[in-house]
């Protein structure tokens, strides 16, 4: 397949997909994964193309899923910061150096992890349109740049404590309507080519697969001990992001 040289491009490719299926099934947060695990064997930019299709298949069953359930007062402020976020990350998208772009991903990752792991309470806020415009922004810019806009949705998210179906909710919705506005951007950028939604198509079967595991898993397996695996895989990836980004520009 065009642009893919490594062998370990198959077998992550796979668990990626599982991984975001089984996301999309109500464990958001291990979508976090995904560019992530890709950039450490193909270009950032390359896995981010590859992702937004499949992205947009798998967005079809959660919006279904989660129409009736999904905060109006947020949306209203975090939609139109997500689409200027979007903006944001078209314009500045060809000037991001590869390995620059796997520095920012390690970051992404790492911090969230231990933001997650130090912030344990977290004081309850309200709706807010200056943090939610603000973190929105941020949301739409890492979207679109890496498929990487949760950590930053969730740090205005999270501290609200929504009812676990409207968070989920809102977060579908919100990052449905991103998807939907990439396209042309990407296609633009000349991303969205043969090899890379060839890639793309491929994954979507296991991805479907993932969403019945996910299914299977949430009634089987702790929540708890779910996100600890899937925190410490997004922790020693973004490390490795980090040193492998830094050497490289070195």
């Amino acid at each position: 397949m065009e642009g893919i040289e490594s062998i370990w491009f198959y077998p992550l490719a796979l668990f990626v997909a599982l991984v975001t299926g089984i996301g999309k099934s109500g464990f958001g947060m291990a979508g976090g994964l995904s560019v992530p695990l890709l950039a450490l064997v193909i270009p950032p930019a390359k896995g981010a193309a590859i992702m937004l299709p499949l992205l947009l298949v798998t967005d079809c069953a959660s919006v279904y899923a989660y129409r009736k359930h999904w905060d109006r007062s947020n949306m209203r402020i975090l939609l139109p910061a997500g689409l200027l976020g979007t903006a944001i990350g078209w314009l500045i998208f060809r000037v991001l150096d590869e390995n620059a772009l796997r520095i920012v991903l390690g970051v992404i990752a790492v911090g969230f992890v231990l933001n997650t792991v130090l912030r344990r309470q977290v004081a309850t806020s309200k709706v807010s349109p200056a943090k939610g415009y603000f973190w929105a922004t941020v949301s739409g810019v890492t979207s679109f740049v890496a498929q990487a806009g949760g950590p930053p949705l969730w740090v205005y998210l999270l501290p609200q404590r929504l009812d676990k179906r409207l968070h989920a909710g809102t977060t579908v919705m919100f990052f449905a309507a991103l998807n939907v506005s990439k396209i042309f951007p990407y296609w633009s950028l000349g991303l969205l080519t043969v090899g890379n939604l060839a890639a793309s198509a491929a994954m979507i079967p296991p991805a479907l697969v993932g969403i019945v595991l996910g299914i299977w898993m949430q009634r089987r397996i702790s929540t708890l001990w779910f996100f600890r695996v899937t925190y410490t895989l997004l922790f020693l990836t973004g490390v490795q992001l980090l040193v492998q980004g830094t050497r490289r520009l070195m």
